[in-house]
């Protein structure tokens, strides 16, 4: 029989080496903590620092902040946190291609005149990338990239659902387009945008598939040949080169606390079964390279929008963007 003492000291030293065990891992624990975060800081540290400022350019209705909820929401603070120059801009609510595009340039060449970084990368969501395209295309010297996010490309089956049922100059078409250009109004009023021309139905008209193809026949650089392809990834002209990016959403209903994902799934019905983000079919989102078409996100989560509230079950839009800051840093952008 084994004394009890014996028992007892046995026992205790077991209990003692099992809580030196516990507390080494715990120490070595927490060291690979901080060490992780130690790497990750300086990793993150000019992770989304660009050689040239991003330029942000809002869609159709859109605009730069209204107090505090950014268009691009969050996605600003996030890219300036690791290095990034980031401008907003603010263009007509609802106008052309080409008058928006105008008036980018005008704040294009403000930027760099502020700045003096000789160019910018420029990107534009949903009507926001035929702007920045414009813009690349009559002033390249000014433009290092443009990236398209959700942009309509080639059209969207929306804005030509809406000129077939009122179409120029009949009295529904009127009616809405004066509404239209109220809400556009507004919309610039209290973003800051006082000045800004509106006009929803030349808006309208530039989105549909017809305004669409014209466009691109005047500004064809990054759009793709075929029916849903990939485009040129760089274009020089006049000897300036510019690199065309894109990524797009697939999804029109992502989220149930999102009070525009009921409006988007009515929308994505209207496609005809294609592939769409419950405005713009993946097909006409692709612009140069194209990162990827296929997040499971609609129009607007792509921009982190509505406040945030996106699918939760995909990689988050800020991730996206920080990502691509980097990918633009690397190639020298």
């Amino acid at each position: 029989m084994v004394p009890f003492a014996l028992i007892t000291l046995t026992t205790d030293n077991r209990l003692l080496g099992k809580n030196m065990i516990k507390s080494f891992k715990a120490t070595a624990a927490a060291l690979l903590v901080a060490l992780s975060f130690s790497h990750t800081a300086t990793q993150a540290a000019g992770y989304t620092q660009t050689k040239y400022p991003l330029v942000m350019v809002h869609g159709i209705f859109g605009f730069d902040n209204i107090g505090p909820v950014e268009y691009f929401y969050g996605i600003p603070s996030a890219l300036r946190a690791d290095g990034a120059r980031v401008y907003l801009v603010q263009v007509s609510a609802a106008n052309s291609h080409e008058a928006r595009g105008e008036q980018l340039l005008t704040q294009v060449k403000q930027i760099i005149a502020a700045t003096g970084a000789g160019k910018v990368n420029l990107i534009g969501h949903s009507q926001g990338s035929p702007t920045a395209r414009y813009v690349a295309s009559v002033s390249p010297q000014l433009i290092a990239s443009v990236t398209s996010v959700d942009g309509v490309n080639k059209g969207s089956a929306i804005a030509d659902i809406v000129l077939k049922v009122a179409p120029p100059g009949s009295i529904t078409n009127t009616a809405i387009a004066s509404a239209a250009n109220g809400i556009a109004s507004v919309v610039s009023f209290i973003s800051n945008g006082k000045g800004l021309s509106q006009d929803s139905l030349k808006a309208v008209t530039a989105l549909s598939t017809a305004g669409t193809a014209k466009f691109n026949t005047a500004h064809p650089a990054g759009v793709p040949t075929s029916a849903c392809g990939e485009g040129a990834y760089s274009v020089t002209k006049n000897g300036h080169k510019v690199n065309y990016y894109s990524w797009g959403g697939a999804s029109a209903y992502t989220n149930a606390l999102d009070i525009a994902d009921p409006l988007f799934a009515l929308t994505s019905l209207g496609f005809g079964g294609a592939q769409n983000d419950g405005m713009v079919s993946v097909c006409s989102q692709r612009l140069g390279k194209v990162i990827r078409a296929d997040y499971k996100m609609n129009h607007m989560d792509v921009v982190n929008q509505t406040v945030g509230i996106v699918n939760l079950f995909e990689t988050n839009p800020v991730s996206i963007f920080r990502a691509h800051a980097n990918r633009l840093q690397l190639a020298g952008l």
